[in-house]
Parts: C-alpha cells; sequence; structure tokens
C-alpha cells in the first residue's frame, strides 16, 4: 500500500527519487525512468526476478522480448502491483501469426496516486498527480527450431499533471524512445537448458526541463540461463510433472562493476499447478525472497507473488497476473 504522505513536497520527492531507493543505491544508474526497473508479473517476481532466459508468457515483454516467440497462441493478459509508493497496472495483447511470428502491444502505468497543493493556512488549491507511462510493440520469432529473437519499441513518458492553483508545480512531461532486445537459443536433451540474453531499456536520454538536465535511461544487459528436469509421469496420466531452476546475472551496459544475481525455482504439473520461489541479490533495500503460486483453468491462468525485502522498511509488493488464451 502507498504511504499516507503529509506534505507535498514528500510526494513529489516519492515520485521522481522513491523508486532510485528501492532500485540502485547509486543515483546515476537509473536517472532517466527508474520505474522501468519494476519487476513486471507475477511469475518472474515470484523467480526472484530471473526470467531472461524464460518465456511463453507475456510478461517476456518486459525481460527477453526473445521468450514471446514460445506462446503457444494468441494471449489478453493483465498485470498489477501494489508497492509501497504506487500501484502499477500492465495491459497486454500478443498475437502468433503463421510462421512469421509473434506480434503485440503492452501499456504499462505506475500511478503514483495524488497530493494536494496546499496555499495559506493549509488551504488547498491544486492537486498533482504524477505517473509514469510506457508503451511497448513487440515482435519475436524463432529462427530455427531452438533459436528465438525478439525486440521491443518503447515510448517512456514521466508526466505530473496538476489541475487548479499550479504556480508552483506546474504540469510538466517528459518523453523518449528506446528499445529492447533479445535472443534465447537452447540446447541438450529435450531442450532441457535455455539460454537467455538481453539488453534493456537502450535509448534516447530523458528530457524534462532542458537538454543539461536530460537523464539517461537504465540501460542494462542480462544474461540468464534455465534449466528443465522432467519427472517421470504417474501411471495411468498423461499430465507430467517437471522442476526447473534458473539464474541470471545483469549490471549497467559499459560499467560491469556491480553485478546482481537472481535465482528462481519452480515445480509443478505442466501449466496446471505450479510452485514458485526465488531470491535476488540486489545491491539496493528490494533485496530479498519471494514466492509465488500459478494455476490454470481451461483457458485462463492465474499467478500470484509476494516480495519479502530483507533490510527495508517498505511495504512489501503484491503482484497478480491474470492471462486469457482466446
Amino acid at each position: 500500500m502507498r504511504p499516507n504522505l503529509s506534505s507535498l513536497a514528500v510526494t513529489v520527492a516519492l515520485a521522481t527519487a522513491a523508486p532510485l531507493v528501492a532500485q540502485a543505491n547509486n543515483p546515476e544508474e537509473a536517472s532517466g525512468a527508474p520505474f522501468l526497473l519494476f519487476p513486471v508479473g507475477a511469475r518472474a517476481t515470484a523467480l526472484g526476478q530471473a526470467a531472461i532466459a524464460d518465456g511463453g508468457t507475456t510478461e517476456a515483454a518486459f525481460w527477453n522480448p526473445a521468450g514471446l516467440a514460445y506462446l503457444a497462441g494468441n494471449e489478453l493478459s493483465i498485470h498489477y502491483a501494489s508497492t509501497f509508493v504506487s500501484d502499477n497496472t500492465v495491459m497486454s495483447a500478443y498475437f502468433t501469426i503463421n510462421r512469421l511470428g509473434v506480434i503485440g502491444v503492452s501499456a504499462y502505468l505506475v500511478d503514483f496516486g495524488s497530493q494536494d497543493v496546499v496555499g495559506g493556512p493549509g488551504v488547498p488549491v491544486g492537486r498533482i498527480s504524477p505517473k509514469n507511462i510506457e508503451l511497448l510493440a513487440s515482435y519475436a520469432t524463432s529462427i530455427t527450431r531452438k533459436l528465438a529473437v525478439g525486440l521491443n519499441y518503447k515510448l517512456i513518458q514521466l508526466r505530473q499533471d496538476c489541475t487548479g492553483q499550479c504556480a508552483s508545480f506546474p504540469s510538466i512531461a517528459g518523453t523518449t524512445h528506446g528499445v529492447d532486445l533479445g535472443v534465447q537459443y537452447a540446447f541438450g536433451k529435450e531442450d532441457n537448458f535455455k539460454l537467455g540474453f538481453a539488453i534493456r531499456h537502450l535509448g534516447f536520454k530523458l528530457q524534462l526541463k532542458n537538454e543539461e538536465q536530460a537523464d539517461p535511461l537504465p540501460t542494462r544487459v542480462h544474461i540468464g540461463v534455465v534449466y528443465r528436469l522432467l519427472l517421470p509421469r504417474a501411471r495411468g496420466s498423461e499430465q507430467r510433472f517437471d522442476a526447473r531452476i534458473l539464474f541470471d546475472v545483469d549490471d549497467k551496459l559499459g560499467q560491469y562493476n556491480s553485478p546482481e544475481p537472481r535465482i528462481g525455482f519452480d515445480v509443478g504439473l505442466e501449466e496446471l499447478v505450479r510452485l514458485r520461489a526465488g531470491y535476488a541479490f540486489l545491491d539496493s533495500q528490494s533485496r530479498g525472497p519471494s514466492v509465488g503460486i500459478g494455476l490454470r483453468f481451461g483457458r485462463v491462468a492465474v499467478d500470484v507473488a509476494r516480495v519479502f525485502f530483507v533490510s527495508s522498511s517498505f511495504d512489501e509488493p503484491l503482484h497478480i497476473s491474470v492471462s486469457v488464451n482466446p
């Protein structure tokens, strides 16, 4: 849940700086659009954010777009997260087009809530509403049975809207563009191993006031691997249990001196029931374990995840994802 803020100054600070506190100790790392580092999707979050070699759901658009190539069919989804500072909502629609691959779009809103602008002796004279927005257009395809590639084009906007008397806090907006590039390669018996590589948030600086003030996007390089162990089928059953272990590491593009590893585990009966757990070894107050569960009811899948911060007093996020295969 978001805190009940007592002053406009605190709200503005949260809207612009809180993601930095939660995601990075170095303000330069994510100063342009820090919300891009928030995890998206209950499945990936439960796995400790180890999702670069994963795929097969719309969540892949926010981790490694190559993973979209493994969608079994058309998929519509909603991903929601309630964090200590914002409510985050993603709506996605992706479609498989025969041999051409997968195309689709996602809309991502990070809503920091609203706060009164107070004038005189505590009298509200206006109201500000800071928001972050990301729009994605994605394409992914399988080059061979083992090799998949993917691409996102992204429009990114930070905005603060104000109604009423807003001389001290005028409406502002900054917009920029970026891309994500990804590849996945499967190998081993029954393709049990899969490697993933992605460059995320590569793009132009984000400018809110002037060119000198423009800040770079938090561009990251990711490498991941997943191993899937197939367990024996129960006698007389067509379903098969399996277990997976996932491992990722990422760092700032061009620096590679402070890598952040992530590890995840899941076990279940195909996609009918999945139990997940993970740990994000982040150099921030967001470091900590996570757990989750995934259930499928026919064409509908529901995933839930909870994160537990190790050294933070912030309220811990809850993630919920609902996907439909029409």
